[in-house]
């Protein structure tokens, strides 16, 4: 909901360190990776129960995700590294409420189920959308520089970071948090279904 209005500070931010980096020879397909490998930590130490250390490494997670699109900037962008981007974003966001049942299975594993089963479909409306949007040739107006059709929502980047912080500083509201995030998906996901039912439908 707020990523389009955070995107200028994150990338006054970031363009110094991904500029400094570029020049060492740094890719983004490189930090992209070096990311992903940290947001694996993330999991584990969710798994032992080390919420503190997993906020960092989740923190560092997306840090690297920012500054990932910021070294593309720099030296141009990729297919591959957009489509790598994306891949592993999703699969990451998946993967740190899997790592909350694992450190709880019995009172975090039905609420973890149900948020997976939220971000399948706010990630499958936004691919979807995305898919057929690149096909008619569009491009999101409020983000120019994404390698995909970038369809907003209710529940975005800012706001699942959001929650995973809140998670790992209150790891008992698990379950809460968990099921009030879902029903925010659900209206993200119903609401893109509408975008794409009236932008893609046959034109009079």
């Amino acid at each position: 909901m707020i990523d389009s209005q955070l995107l200028p500070l994150q990338r006054a931010l970031l363009a110094g360190p991904a500029r400094r980096l570029a020049a060492r020879g740094v890719t983004a397909d490189q930090v992209t990776l070096a990311g992903f490998a940290v947001g694996l930590l993330a999991i584990g130490a969710l798994a032992a129960g080390a919420f503190t250390l997993a906020l960092v490494l989740i923190l560092a997670n997306r840090v690297a995700d920012g500054l990932d699109g910021a070294i593309a900037r720099e030296v141009g962008p990729t297919d591959r590294g957009a489509f790598f981007d994306i891949a592993l974003d999703f699969a990451f966001y998946a993967l740190v409420p899997l790592g909350f049942a694992l450190a709880d299975p019995d009172a975090n594993a039905l609420p973890a189920a149900i948020l997976i089963a939220s971000f399948v479909g706010t990630g499958s409306s936004f691919l979807a959308f995305a898919s057929v949007a690149a096909k008619r040739g569009l491009s999101a107006d409020a983000y120019p520089s994404k390698g995909i059709y970038y369809l907003g929502g209710l529940t975005e980047g800012a706001e699942t970071i959001a929650l995973f912080v809140a998670m790992c500083l209150w790891p008992g509201a698990f379950p809460a948090l968990a099921l009030t995030f879902a029903a925010l998906c659900a209206i993200t996901t119903l609401t893109r279904w509408h975008q794409g039912w009236a932008a893609f439908g046959p034109k009079s």
